[in-house]
């Protein structure tokens, strides 16, 4: 059923679709017909960590690859309860890395959701990385993230009755499916909870109708204070990922070009993704 939700959005025109395998993660290019030769982007879908597929969110990930003008690609990540933490964000950190092995410098990464907290995760791995010649991404955005698994957001109280898709209740179950015991404050299940020094910069898109507002608002609190270029977009009356409601919602329309023109304008920008080293880090 949440499959078939999100496969609903119509689909972008003149987008190519591969089965591809990127970094030994399997899943999909999306190849729009304006897509530049430079332009790279990784979508990583949403679920709780336990539902959804990267096939679902083609036509979705196809509208922002197409308005971005990149290639994307939609890693079909591992999913909870039988691949529990840290599968997932193993598998989204070897898909980034496998799209440098093949030449892609200039990357941005785009998530929903539980997509979005594993987005957030993977830039602070990737600034945390000491490896010489480390690529970051130029830019990435968020829609509805999901930061902290260990539920501890006001929004929980304030926004209970306003969402009209989650409870705490619901959100519960799948840390739990996920986590099955692991630290629920751990930073690479909870980028709220992470190193944020070094991060590019970062655009969150959120509805103000959901218990996660609070996931976005105190990451983009965090961030700031840590130096990263950030931008919090709070949309009046939205629930969760009301962008993928394109067609349906004025907002969504609204939100998804705002997102797209951010990535754009991250891809066009002088180069400043390289890590040459960083041999301060961890001292």
């Amino acid at each position: 059923m949440f499959d078939a939700m999100i496969a609903a959005t119509a689909a972008a025109a003149d987008v190519q679709v591969e089965a591809a395998t990127v970094g030994g993660i399997a899943g999909f290019w999306l190849r729009p017909a304006n897509a530049r030769a430079d332009a790279h982007m990784l979508y990583i879908h949403g679920g709780g960590y336990v539902l959804g597929s990267a096939e679902a969110f083609l036509h979705f990930a196809g509208q922002i690859a197409a308005r971005v003008g990149a290639n994307a690609f939609v890693p079909e990540y591992r999913l909870a309860p039988e691949h529990p933490f840290p599968a997932a964000i193993d598998d989204v950190v070897a898909a980034y890395r496998g799209l440098v092995a093949e030449g892609a410098e200039r990357i941005v990464v785009v998530g929903d959701s539980a997509g979005g907290g594993l987005t957030l995760s993977l830039l602070s791995i990737l600034a945390s990385d000491n490896t010489k010649g480390t690529v970051l991404p130029a830019g990435a955005a968020v829609m509805s993230p999901w930061t902290d698994l260990a539920l501890t957001g006001e929004s929980f109280e304030t926004r209970a009755e306003a969402d009209p898709i989650f409870t705490r209740g619901v959100l519960q179950g799948f840390a739990d499916m996920y986590l099955q015991g692991e630290d629920p404050t751990n930073p690479r299940a909870s980028p709220l909870h992470a190193d944020l020094e070094g991060l590019p910069p970062v655009r969150i898109d959120v509805g103000d109708n959901e218990v996660l507002l609070a996931d976005s608002v105190r990451y983009a609190g965090r961030a700031r204070a840590a130096g990263v270029e950030i931008a919090l977009s709070v949309w009046e009356g939205m629930p969760h990922v009301f962008q993928s409601s394109l067609g349906q919602f004025v907002a969504a329309e609204q939100s998804v070009n705002a997102i797209s023109d951010f990535l754009r304008q991250r891809l066009v920008a002088p180069a400043d993704n390289v890590v040459l080293s960083n041999p301060l880090k961890g001292a």
